[in-house]
This record gives structure tokens, C-alpha cells and sequence, in this order.
């Protein structure tokens, strides 16, 4: 079997509140709770499981690929919340919407601070 990626854990205060932020951002299925961790499963069968952690968090960068109808509906969404965005990681573009490869990107932050990034192509596939 080839090497696939199957979870990540993801540092979070609250991991109810993160996992649930998540899952209303990109319109997965409802987390579920296994052992310590609440769990997002993605269309690709690699989850993230969150747990949470006292003391600072390290912000890490997660991406995920959508469809462009699955763009529309995840920007609605982050537009509704008021959650503030940017076009590049370095967020030196607000309120804009990046168009890298041919198709369409946006990043902002999740509760924790970790920085979140939709994409409709991935990278380098111009």
C-alpha cells in the first residue's frame, strides 16, 4: 500500500468549539468524539482530530481543496460569520480572494489561530 496520510492532530483550547467551527466553515459532517479527540472527517478519508492543550498553541496551516460550487458556498459562510480573510498567508491582502494555478484561494483563521486556507486547484497544477 502507498504511504497515505490518514490524521493530524490539531492543538485547540476547545476542541468542541474548534472541531464545531470547522465543520459549519466547510460544511463536513458533524465531529465525532473518539477517546480525547473530536474528529473531522474529510471527503478524502483523512481526519483531523482535535485536542486540546493548555499553554500556548503553536499556529499551524492546514489547506483543503474544494470545488468551485464548494468555494461559493464555504466563502458565503466565512463572509456570514464576519471572519476576516486574506489572499495570501502573510495576509498582506484583505478582504481578497487569490487566483493562484487558475482557480481560487482564500485563508483565514480558525478560534485557535491557525491559519486556514480553501483552494479550488491545487498547487502547481496551472
Amino acid at each position: 500500500m502507498p504511504v497515505q496520510l490518514n490524521h493530524a492532530i490539531v492543538w485547540c483550547r476547545d476542541k468542541k468549539r474548534s472541531s464545531e467551527f470547522l465543520v459549519r466553515i466547510l460544511g463536513c459532517s458533524p465531529a465525532v468524539q473518539f477517546y480525547h479527540f473530536m474528529v473531522v472527517q474529510l471527503a478524502n478519508n483523512v481526519s483531523l482530530d482535535f485536542m486540546e492543550k493548555g499553554g500556548p498553541i503553536s499556529v499551524q496551516h492546514y489547506a483543503f481543496l474544494v470545488e468551485e460550487s464548494e468555494f461559493d458556498a464555504t466563502f458565503s459562510r466565512i463572509r456570514d460569520e464576519g471572519l476576516s480573510y486574506w489572499a495570501d498567508p502573510s495576509k498582506s491582502r484583505p478582504n481578497e480572494i487569490n487566483h493562484n494555478d487558475g482557480g481560487r484561494g482564500i485563508y483565514f483563521e480558525d478560534p485557535d489561530g491557525h491559519v486556514l486556507e480553501v483552494i479550488t486547484r491545487p498547487y502547481g497544477s496551472a
